[in-house]
């Protein structure tokens, strides 16, 4: 089993993407299916950009064994009011702001979960999100 940790800093849309980035590496490194790593990394960039427009800060732990990627990501932040909601493509409570940027289009969760073969999410508002997200690597 290997683990790998990344802190997020949530306003930071500089190093957006960077944890997925070195995911990525390190899995085409472990020789995992391309296919599979291209979910993989889909999945694991939505849940950080979500950390960076909707936290103060999180932290990301992608935990890699021979059967399963599990990408734990933790947040402090405003929390998900209604999971059922957020899950519908399009809606998104992304700021003006963020939106101006390119994101916040409201397809980040139902992203990751058309690229993860489990996904588990626990919210409470006023203080944080945490996503279990599990891809098997026995199929793509």
């Amino acid at each position: 089993m290997m683990t790998l940790h990344f802190h997020i800093e949530g306003g930071n849309f500089t190093n957006a993407g960077f944890a997925s980035s070195q995911v990525k590496k390190t899995l085409k490194q472990l020789n995992i299916d391309s296919g599979l790593i291209k979910k993989i990394v889909i999945a694991l960039y939505e849940g950080e950009v979500n950390i960076v427009a909707h936290a103060l800060k999180g932290e990301i732990v992608v935990e890699i064994s021979p059967e399963t990627i599990t990408m734990i990501l933790t947040d402090e932040g405003k929390g998900i009011d209604n999971i059922e909601l957020a899950m519908k493509e399009g809606f998104s409570t992304a700021s003006q702001k963020v939106r101006e940027m390119g994101f916040g289009a409201g397809m980040g969760l139902p992203n990751i979960k058309k690229n993860v073969d489990q996904l588990f999410i626990e919210s409470t508002v006023g203080v944080g999100t945490k996503l279990t997200m599990i891809k098997q690597l026995d199929h793509a």
